[in-house]
């Protein structure tokens, strides 16, 4: 079916909002009609060069929308399900998947080309390509969701929320009452924040050099801001904390300075998890020895993500009153405005932009 979306075909050039071709669902698979989508920073990442994607490919990564067409062996679904795409398309069979970790599974699937732009093949990003107006997903990737769930606010767990929540409750494990830091007050930031909060941290403690962010972090639940601008950050951590620094350190922005600013944040006995994407070849540098009074340093994809469990339980806490959605979403944009957003995005001005993909 011929249809709309945002192509990236160059760096450095404007994404292309043009005629796509999207093919018919094959085994496993659904098509998506896509209702809302968030702007992520991996989508600009993907964009700017800063993570190789092949091109052309049809962008976005982070959306919400009606199941509209299914394939050959999906049982599991129906025509009409509301539905948050997530980026994982595990299989949901191999060692990992069985005991529970999809984050790490074997068999993803290679970047596959369910569209046709201008005559020739096209990319799906991260196994969603939400910023076409239908698409085509996995059945694993196309996470059921409850009807009342609003589609704007539903598109945001399927990256940013699980991403930030995840990192807290998933990976770092964040026992209550004990204090952590977060380096970085973006859109992951700020879920990290709320994160901590459904832990029962003590203390939530954001740095920042963006004010208009600090103030972000302060309603979604920080304790008390640094502004990265105003002196040693690692110092101010430390005069928060008594002199023993954070039980738990999160870097959400991908810097190797927050790496390591973080890192030298921690009490003895702590743990930094890294959650934002630096470059590929990236290198951190830190004394080795500060790991033996028992600190850790963990990696984390996509919050240690169960979609099918953590989707759900997201989209409870959220009608339930106690995850912060709405507050997220910065702007609304029309897709044809993704360059602009783009920009917005880049200048800090937004925790979360979302297209309406249902309007020009």
């Amino acid at each position: 079916m011929k249809t709309e979306g945002a192509v990236f075909h160059e760096v450095g050039a404007p994404v292309a909002v043009e005629e796509i071709e999207v093919r018919d669902p094959q085994e496993g698979e659904v098509r998506i009609a896509i209702q809302a989508a968030g702007l992520c920073h991996s989508d600009v990442s993907a964009i700017n060069g800063t993570y190789p994607t092949p091109r052309p490919t049809v962008m976005g990564h982070e959306g919400a929308g009606f199941v509209e067409a299914l394939g050959p062996g999906v049982r599991t679904l129906k025509e009409g399900d509301p539905v948050i795409l997530s980026t994982l398309a595990h299989c949901g069979h191999c060692p990992e998947c069985d005991v529970g970790h999809p984050t790490l599974c074997h068999n993803g699937p290679r970047p596959g080309t369910p569209f046709t732009v201008r005559g020739k093949p096209a990319y799906q990003f991260a196994n969603t390509s939400s910023f076409a107006r239908h698409t085509i997903a996995k059945m694993s990737s196309a996470i059921p969701m409850p009807r009342e769930m609003p589609m704007a606010q539903a598109a945001l767990i399927g990256c940013g929320i699980i991403t930030g929540v995840g990192a807290v409750l998933n990976r770092a494990k964040v026992e209550a009452g004990r204090t952590m830091a977060v380096f970085g007050a973006g859109g992951i930031g700020l879920n990290i924040i709320q994160g901590g909060l459904l832990a029962g941290a003590g203390r939530i403690i954001a740095v920042d050099l963006v004010p208009a962010k600090l103030e972000w972090a302060r309603r979604f639940g920080a304790t008390d801001t640094i502004d990265g601008r105003e002196g040693d950050p690692v110092q101010a951590v430390k005069d928060l904390t008594r002199g023993r620094g954070v039980d738990y350190a999160f870097e959400a922005v991908g810097h190797l300075s927050a790496i390591e600013q973080a890192f030298n944040a921690l009490a003895p006995g702590g743990t930094l998890t890294i959650v934002g994407v630096p470059k590929l070849d990236a290198r951190a540098d830190f004394l080795v020895n500060a790991l033996r009074v028992d600190r850790a340093i963990l990696g984390c994809r996509y919050g240690t993500a169960r979609p099918q469990h953590d989707f759900a339980m997201l989209a409870e806490l959220y009608l339930g009153g106690r995850l912060k959605i709405d507050e997220l979403i910065t702007r609304h944009y029309a897709l044809d405005d993704i360059n602009r957003a783009i920009e917005d995005l880049e200048r800090g001005e937004l925790a979360r932009g979302v297209f309406d993909m249902t309007n020009s």
